[in-house]
């Protein structure tokens, strides 16, 4: 038991210095980019470049993920001291969330057509079926 709450420790404790990292380069390098994205763009890279093994950061993980729906209680709470500008301004929030939907499925859409739509290949001689 006490590894368990050791191995949950030690994830915990890599999460939390990759989010106070970019805090500190934030605030140092005085940008708009919230302290918490630098965190976790510091945290892709280590896992990137296998810097630090992601079954080391998978028991803290898998916690926070367990409880997210708890996590989000805040946030909602806070959205509701904007009630009356979120209210006043429904219509064009509506608007521009189905608007950037619409596009993001078409653009995946297109990318995916893209990627993965069959090619010839230089030098080889096509089907007369594919004509």
């Amino acid at each position: 038991m006490l590894t368990d709450a050791w191995t949950k420790a030690q994830a915990f404790i890599l999460i939390y210095l990759c989010l106070y990292a970019g805090i500190f380069f934030s605030a140092l390098l005085s940008i708009a980019i919230p302290g918490s994205i630098i965190g976790m763009l510091l945290l892709f890279v280590l896992l990137s470049f296998q810097l630090v093994p992601p079954l080391r950061l998978k028991p803290g993980c898998y916690v926070l993920i367990r409880h997210m729906a708890l996590l989000f209680v805040p946030i909602g709470v806070g959205v509701m001291n904007y009630y009356q500008q979120l209210a006043a301004q429904l219509g064009p929030i509506v608007v521009s969330c189905a608007a950037s939907t619409v596009l993001v499925m078409v653009v995946v859409g297109l990318s995916f057509h893209y990627v993965h739509c069959e090619r010839s290949i230089a030098g080889q001689p096509q089907d007369a079926g594919d004509r």
